[in-house]
């Protein structure tokens, strides 16, 4: 039942995520987040290559359980980031596919511990959901290095657009005019 499923395997995947992530490394607006998703995408193909050997179930749930931390720690690592990533919209799309991941990562969790016929179906919206983050943080990483962390953030489409706010320099000058007069 947990043998070889192989649909929707991306090998190879991971050594280009590790390319992409070491290419900027040395930027410190971004060293902790890459750090995180070497970690988390090392996990990832961990899990799914434990998942598809012939073995114990018992090895497939151990190291799904360290998956589960993994996520754990990286969203914890997304909670403090410095509010320049927290203004990015595609920021708050990340976090929530991290938690969508955690959610289909327990879905799986449960049908393995059950051995439920369900659970390859499980493992593979997993897989799929899994992979489609990781992408997401990529384009994450990619928006920010491209508009750096004092450009314009993006925005939804029905986000309105708030006024440019008055330099308080300015300010002062033109309540000090309107006070002479």
């Amino acid at each position: 039942m947990l043998g070889g499923l192989h649909t929707g395997s991306l090998y190879g995947l991971e050594q280009r995520i590790t390319r992409f992530l070491w290419q900027d490394a040395h930027n410190p607006d971004t060293r902790a987040l890459r750090a995180g998703l070497l970690a988390l995408s090392a996990q990832l193909e961990r899990t799914t290559q434990v998942r598809r050997e012939p073995g114990a179930v018992g090895a497939i749930t151990r190291q799904a359980m360290q998956l589960a931390q993994q996520l754990r720690q990286h969203q914890l690592l997304l909670t403090g980031m410095a509010s320049a990533w927290h203004d990015l919209y595609e920021f708050g799309a990340y976090q929530q596919a991290v938690t969508a991941l955690r959610a289909a990562l327990q879905r799986w969790r449960d049908a393995l511990d059950r051995l439920e016929e369900a659970e390859q179906q499980c493992f593979a919206d997993f897989e799929r959901l899994a992979w489609r983050t990781l992408g997401e943080a990529l384009l994450l990483l990619d928006l920010y290095q491209q508009h750096g962390a004092g450009a314009p953030r993006s925005l939804p489409l029905s986000a309105p657009m708030r006024p440019a706010r008055v330099p308080l320099l300015a300010r002062l000058r033109a309540w000090l005019v309107r006070g002479r007069l």
